[in-house]
């Protein structure tokens, strides 16, 4: 086990191939949902980015460990409710991927807000850390319109799906965040409109505190050549 961690550690990915797997899967996911056999590349393309967020901030063993025991049962119950959805429902895999994307946000909000300069991999960790929020509530979303079925959002569109989930949830979370705001879907229950209006709140702050932050940074004296670069996220 220990030989395995020191290897995973020496090939841990970094915030920049974080952002590419979260690139591709924006990208791409949004067409597979309508194809033959799409939901199971959707699902491949989801385990990418989990597998990518926990390698991108396992620096430490402790971490490393962390990330991988709430990983394990996330992915399991993916794949599971994938093959067997009356066996395993979809709420299990929606817990386990906000505990982990939760997790991985917060390591790298601590090393963005803790390094010393302005590097690609600050800018590649703060870029995902606001991808990986959107996504954190696209599962909120999707959990809470299956625990209340019908009743959590209101589509005020004669067309499309009329669930949250899949691609319908992901550009809900997104409308919100950027606080942009369509209106042809509009929460409805006490804890969807309470979701929307936190992660309105929380796209305003992060623009403002990360501008300020990188501002910050790039603003201030250099640091000493000869002094030891920042620390990819912990």
């Amino acid at each position: 086990m220990k030989s395995v961690l020191e290897r995973l550690r020496f090939r841990r990915f970094s915030a920049v191939q974080l952002l590419i797997a979260l690139g591709i899967f924006f990208t791409c996911a949004p067409f597979l949902e309508e194809i033959k056999g799409g939901d199971l590349i959707v699902s491949s393309l989801l385990s990418l980015v989990l597998v990518a967020a926990i390698l991108a901030v396992a620096q430490r063993r402790r971490t490393l460990v962390v990330a991988i025991l709430l990983a394990i049962p996330t992915l399991t119950a993916r794949w599971a409710n994938h093959f067997s959805p009356d066996l395993v429902p979809p709420r299990f895999f929606l817990i386990g991927g906000l505990l982990v994307f939760i997790f991985v946000v917060a390591h790298l909000l601590r090393f963005v807000l803790s390094a010393p300069s302005v590097t690609p991999e600050v800018l590649c960790a703060s870029i995902s850390a606001y991808l990986m929020l959107g996504l954190i509530w696209t599962l909120a979303y999707w959990l809470v319109d299956r625990l209340t079925p019908g009743g959590a959002f209101s589509f005020n569109t004669s067309a499309g799906p009329r669930s949250i989930d899949g691609f319908t949830g992901f550009y809900f979370s997104f409308v919100t965040l950027s606080t942009v705001g369509y209106g042809d879907i509009t929460p409805v229950s006490r804890i969807a409109r309470w979701l929307a209006a936190m992660e309105a709140m929380t796209g305003l702050l992060y623009v403002a505190v990360l501008i300020a932050r990188l501002v910050s940074l790039y603003s201030s004296p250099k640091s000493d050549p000869g002094a030891p670069k920042s620390e990819p996220p912990v």
